[in-house]
């Protein structure tokens, strides 16, 4: 390898130098703060549409989301004037700093064919610039500093609206429809492992949980054609594949798969009278956080903070369901679902009307 020569070393190192300063003037007015900023001003101020929103879509739960998107705005109609004004008389002393570095800069470009006088002019804008990054880099800390924890919490709270919508566009594509009054609390895209391991051509789609129910529903492009192993036609693949009853759910039991223990599984046990007696999802959020909502949701917790009161004749409905079939007898065992019109007695088929 060819050492480079004096004249090529100090061409190379000016160059580097030159990138610096060129960023590091976008850094002096503090652009990726201001952007930051900005950012979080539109993040807040979209808060109270989208939970309106939702609303309309159908999400009743979490009577509380307005009060919370309200608290933010009006704590960041405080932060953000404070903000703005603590960015710019930090970027104007840096930008004042700056200026010295700038004024070198054509003096060490006029000496780049001296490379002796060139390297002390080098050696001391290199010194100065790396003293700037550092003030730069500090400036960006304090300025953070003063909002990183109203960060973190708007942060969540938008994450949490992410997944809300998620699952309110996925029930709006699904193929089945919810019951009278049945809300949907969250939907995460899965696989129904179903020997408890996950295999090749185990069906994938979404998860759903509601106030009433869980449901799995496949929804996937499956290769119908393939030449070398590589799909070269597909067809898509839709249709509801599980629903049990929430009431039914005897336990729902956690693990992490995978080489790395960073896949989450959950697998929902249920009592007599569903469909199946256990179900094992590959999921892809937080294996914890469903557990905790499954469990919630069969103590009817969500119910307590509706944002949207059930209707009481289709309470009244399923309470005053028979337990008796009245053309044979038979007991009806069956949980009753709020907003079914109709039951159907196991034994002989007769069709009771609600």
């Amino acid at each position: 390898m060819t050492t480079p020569s004096p004249a090529q070393q100090i061409a190379d190192e000016m160059r580097a130098l030159q990138n610096k300063v060129n960023s590091l003037q976008d850094g002096v007015r503090l652009a990726r703060v201001r952007d930051a900023v900005e950012d979080m001003e539109t993040k807040v101020g979209s808060q109270p549409q989208r939970i309106a929103t939702a609303r309309g879509r159908g999400y009743v739960f979490e009577k509380d989301l307005e009060a919370q998107a309200q608290s933010f705005v009006d704590s960041w109609t405080i932060l953000y004037p404070n903000l703005q004004a603590q960015i710019n008389i930090q970027s104007t002393a840096l930008m004042n700093a700056m200026r010295p570095i700038e004024m070198q800069m054509p003096q060490l470009t006029a000496a780049a064919y001296n490379p002796a006088a060139a390297r002390g002019i080098l050696n001391t804008l290199q010194s100065a610039v790396s003293q700037m990054e550092s003030k730069v880099s500090a400036a960006e800390r304090t300025i953070n500093g003063m909002y990183d924890q109203f960060e973190r919490q708007v942060s969540e709270f938008n994450r949490h609206m992410d997944q809300i919508e998620y699952m309110l566009t996925q029930l709006a594509e699904a193929t089945f429809q919810l019951l009278p009054t049945e809300g949907g609390i969250a939907a995460v895209k899965a696989v129904w492992c179903k020997t408890g391991k996950e295999q090749k051509d185990d069906p994938e789609g979404v998860l759903y949980l509601t106030d009433q129910r869980i449901l799995f529903e496949q929804k996937e492009e499956i290769a119908t054609k393939k030449v070398l192993f590589i799909a070269t036609e597909k067809q898509k693949v839709q249709g509801l594949q599980l629903e049990a009853p929430v009431a039914l759910v005897d336990s729902v039991q956690t693990s992490k798969a995978g080489f790395l223990k960073n896949e989450d599984h959950i697998e929902v046990r249920f009592q007599s009278g569903a469909p199946v007696q256990s179900a094992h999802f590959h999921i892809w959020q937080d294996c914890a956080t469903w557990q905790g909502l499954i469990n919630r949701a069969k103590s009817k917790d969500f119910d307590q903070a509706r944002a949207v009161a059930v209707d009481q004749a289709e309470v009244a409905k399923v309470k005053a369901a028979p337990t008796q079939c009245p053309a044979c007898g038979g007991a009806i065992t069956q949980v009753v679902l709020r907003g079914q019109d109709t039951i159907k007695c196991e034994f002989c088929g007769n069709v009771m009307r609600l």
